[in-house]
């Protein structure tokens, strides 16, 4: 197999495939059958995470927009068709946000928006607070987290942060005909889109200023529609987790809306104070557990220092008040890939680019010690995107939902291009090795496999998604992000597909019954939006 993006590349960026054992010749055929370039096999060697043993097909000098494929010779074998085109990632860029759309809960997707994935209202009822008999509290709308129809305000926070980071460093995906309810009402799809999710962390806060955790059911549903879903929800316990993300996002979205909608605003910030202030009254509160009696998605965490890390950065970026930075520890964490983790669990990152990316203000006395140590992540980044498939992970990062801590190294990539090139062509290092990640994610590894579904020839076509499942259309909700290979076999059809051992890359299964492997997730969605938004321009480079 010939393993490429394929979407496409744009003209003047690096085009490279990718083949197991094989050290022959190659050439590009164009739509008529022509052969627009021909090249030679370039051995890279073993490759521990997929057990291939690589060579690279370099076709980078293809620059005339069009439809091609690649062909070994010898008849060895053959690419999937892809594309030469100035903006070849715009439709993929614009799924993958309407995917979240797709994920509304709480109300009705009409055929007109949602086409034949439309569906009925769901989740309307107020759900039962946990440890009570009668008290109900009305917390519908959100997104539905994942395959499944909970919502928890930890990922739901990292997903609205990550997309208002893309709002802010890529005005090109302000686009407002996204094709939602709220298109064509002057204010972008995205901030319309975040808003839904933010609407329904407001509910989830208590009058004291302490945030709930989730509102799921007792136990997962079966593979039904989610407005059959009528085994009632509960409300979980306030977490300093939970809280702590919240007061984090709705600083940072107050800063966002500010501009569109300043009563909003002031209400955000309102709701982040109150978090914060909650979070100073009670430093020693339990981290998260599922209560008794509740079985579905825990999110839990050791330690709720990074929320409130972030917490801190965004409220005295928001506010210009230092006072919110006074009880950070000298010591704050500045090395090693945890301190700058962008996934539901370890959030240090947001707090790092919050600090890092901002104006002059409170956060300034951080950025000496942030950027130090960012630009040492960076740089082992850089030198482990050079190897094998070109992304930027290894052995311990194929876990459940590995393909977000790809689309999250590419983030920081990109972020990387803004913050710390000192030259044009350091800037075009940082964002053509980001460029190879989405190419994984597209197509480019050793499966030959997109893992997004609607995108490429052979693509994400079963995913553990009850409404993909249940509701009789041959094709998945189109926009979703499936979690990637992760040889932990955590579900019993992956235990039983791949043998314990198996190459990391490869540990990966295209079925609904792979929660482990082939869920989708609101929080996977977001870093490949961003990635794919930041290669929307249409410009050389972002």
């Amino acid at each position: 197999m010939v393993n490429l993006d394929q979407i496409g590349y744009r003209p003047g960026d690096p085009k490279i495939a990718f083949v197991d054992r094989y050290r022959g010749g190659f050439e590009v055929i164009d739509a008529s059958g022509r052969a627009a370039l021909r090249g030679r096999a370039a051995p890279r060697g073993l490759d521990p995470l997929s057990g291939d043993d690589l060579s690279v097909l370099d076709f980078t000098p293809l620059n005339a927009p069009g439809s091609y494929r690649i062909r070994l010779a010898g008849g060895a074998g053959e690419s999937a068709p892809f594309v030469v085109a100035p903006d070849p990632y715009r439709d993929l860029s614009r799924a993958l946000l309407k995917g979240l759309y797709f994920q509304r809960c709480g109300v009705a997707l009409d055929r007109r928006h949602a086409g034949p994935w439309a569906h009925g209202a769901c989740h309307l009822a107020p759900a039962l607070r946990h440890g009570t008999s009668v008290e109900r509290i009305d917390v519908s709308g959100g997104w539905h987290d994942a395959g499944d129809f909970g919502r928890y305000v930890v990922p739901g926070a990292v997903t609205v942060s990550m997309l208002l980071l893309a709002y802010e460093l890529f005005p090109q995906v302000r686009w407002d005909d996204l094709g939602i309810p709220e298109s064509g009402n002057g204010i972008p799809d995205l901030l319309d889109e975040a808003k839904w999710e933010l609407d329904w962390m407001l509910k989830m806060q208590g009058r004291d200023g302490g945030v709930h955790h989730k509102v799921t059911t007792a136990s997962f549903p079966g593979f039904i529609m989610p407005e059959e879903d009528t085994m009632g929800e509960i409300l979980s316990p306030v977490s300093p987790t939970a809280t702590a993300s919240f007061a984090a996002v709705m600083a940072q979205a107050c800063r966002v809306y500010r501009a569109i909608d300043p009563a909003y605003a002031a209400r955000l910030l309102a709701a982040a104070r109150s978090a914060f202030a909650w979070l100073e009254a009670n430093p020693g509160a339990p981290q998260f557990t599922n209560p008794p009696g509740i079985a579905t998605g825990e999110y839990g965490d050791r330690s709720s220092a990074d929320e409130l890390l972030w917490a801190s950065v965004e409220l005295a970026r928001a506010t210009g008040e230092g006072a919110y930075l006074t009880g950070l520890p000298e010591g704050l964490p500045t090395r090693g890939r945890a301190s700058f983790e962008l996934g539901w669990q370890e959030t240090g990152g947001f707090a790092v680019l919050a600090a890092l990316l901002g104006d002059s203000g409170p956060a300034e006395r951080l950025r000496p010690r942030l950027a130090e140590g960012y630009r040492l992540y960076i740089a082992e980044a850089m030198a482990s995107a050079g190897k094998g498939y070109g992304v930027a992970v290894g052995r311990e990062d194929f876990v459940w939902g590995s393909n977000m801590l790809v689309m999250n190294r590419a983030v920081h990539l990109i972020v990387a291009s803004r913050l710390l090139a000192e030259s044009r062509a350091e800037s075009a290092s940082y964002l053509d090795a980001a460029a190879a990640h989405l190419h994984y994610l597209l197509g480019a590894n050793p499966l030959s496999f997109s893992y997004v579904s609607g995108f490429g020839t052979r693509r994400l076509a079963h995913p553990h998604h009850r409404p993909s499942v249940a509701d009789g259309v041959v094709e998945p909700v189109p926009g979703l992000v499936a979690g990637g290979p992760n040889p932990g076999r955590q579900d019993p059809e992956a235990a039983a597909a791949f043998a314990a051992g198996t190459p990391p890359m490869r540990a990966y299964l295209d079925s609904a019954g792979s929660y482990s492997t082939n869920e989708n997730a609101i929080y996977w969605n977001a870093p490949a939006f961003f990635v794919a938004a930041a290669f929307t321009a249409g410009d050389s480079h972002p």
